[in-house]
Formats: structure tokens, C-alpha cells, sequence
């Protein structure tokens, strides 16, 4: 599992990492921009979102999105990765902060109409993506929605297949979303498998 500095010296080649990933159909990005794209499409349904964005890492998702309009808030534990998403986003509201120790203070005072966090946190365990999930969901406004594109599967069996699938490329040290298993803690959760390792998993308010 990357740290913070690994995530520094990983961030100027990051989208090209994921982008020959994607292109190539391979775990774990294959379905990155269709992810991406089907979040994206979802926010702009609302006119000038309040977006916050949870390991928004070099801003891929959120420079489009603050592009047409939004107002976005992150949180990212990788120094360098927010001086890259400054420079796209100069006004956005950016923070540096382990989001396994929650939301860092500025982000709590606030209530959004999205929370985003793309291939971020499956670096939490189980129990501590509940927990956060839960915080989160606090933080919604009415009518407002959590949406999580990552690494993850329905049911465990649809997990399995991916990790023989995958051979020694799969991350053991990542704890991917196991949709049926978060609902014991997260009844309202829905899920939407968009590739073989990918899926978006949504939380209403």
C-alpha cells in the first residue's frame, strides 16, 4: 500500500498509469473513464454542484467538473498531488488530510450536494469505509448523494473471479468494495458494475 510519499512520487505519472490500464482493458483501471464519465454525467444533472471529492489525487474528475461550474472541495493525503489539481483548479477548496482519520476540520463545517472519492478508498477496511460512509452521509445536503467509483464487485464470488482473473497483478494489500457485504452496515447502498473490476456504489442522504 502506497503512503503519502509513494503517492507523491507516483503523481506526475498517474494518469498515464491509469490511462494505458484503461486503454488495455486490465484490472484494476479497466472502466476508469467509463466511471468517471458516468459520475460526471450524474453531477451535472445539478447546476453548479457543490462537489466535494475524497483522494481527488491529480483532479482528473474534478477539473471537469470545475470547469463547468462547479464549486469543489478535497481532500487528499499527497502533498504534490494537490499542488498538480491546484494548478488546474486554482479556486477550488483543496486540504491535506488522511481521510482514514476522517474529514479534516475545514470540510465539516460544510454540507455538499455531491461526495465523490474515485479509486481512493479501498485503502480503508471494511469497517472503517462504514464508518466513514456514515460520517459522510452527514455531510449531505437534501436530496444529496455519495458516489464511489473504485475496484469493486457486487458479491464476493464476482471479486474471486477478478483476483484469478488478474494473476500476480492483484494488489492483495488493497481492500476492494464488496457491495452485498457494506449493506449490512449501509442498507441504502446501491451498486452498478461498469467493467469486470470496476463499479460505481451510491449513498443517498
Amino acid at each position: 500500500m502506497l503512503n503519502s510519499k509513494g503517492f507523491d512520487l507516483w503523481a506526475d505519472g498517474y494518469d498515464k498509469t491509469v490511462g494505458i490500464s484503461d486503454e488495455e482493458s486490465t484490472y484494476p483501471f479497466a472502466g476508469y473513464k467509463e466511471v468517471l464519465g458516468r459520475i460526471f454525467k450524474a453531477i451535472m444533472e445539478t447546476t453548479n454542484a457543490v462537489v466535494l471529492d475524497i483522494g481527488f489525487g491529480t483532479g482528473t474528475l474534478t477539473t471537469k467538473l470545475y470547469e463547468q461550474g462547479c464549486s469543489i472541495y478535497g481532500q487528499d493525503f499527497s502533498a504534490r498531488m494537490i499542488a498538480l489539481a491546484s494548478e488546474k483548479m486554482p479556486n477550488a477548496h483543496l486540504y491535506q488530510g488522511d481521510f482514514s482519520k476522517g474529514l479534516v476540520e475545514p470540510l465539516q463545517n460544510r454540507h455538499y450536494d455531491y461526495i465523490v472519492a474515485t479509486y481512493s478508498l479501498h485503502h480503508l477496511t471494511d469497517a472503517q469505509k462504514s464508518v466513514f460512509l456514515t460520517e459522510l452521509r452527514d455531510h449531505l445536503k437534501e436530496n444529496g448523494k455519495i458516489m464511489i467509483g473504485d475496484v469493486a464487485f457486487e458479491t464476493r464470488k464476482d471479486l474471486e473471479r477478478c483476483r484469478l482473473a488478474a494473476g500476480d497483478a492483484w494488489d492483495d494489500e488493497e481492500i476492494y468494495f464488496v457491495a452485498e457485504e457494506l449493506r449490512k452496515d449501509l442498507p441504502g447502498l446501491s451498486f452498478i458494475q461498469v467493467s469486470d473490476c470496476a463499479g460505481i456504489l451510491m449513498l443517498d442522504r
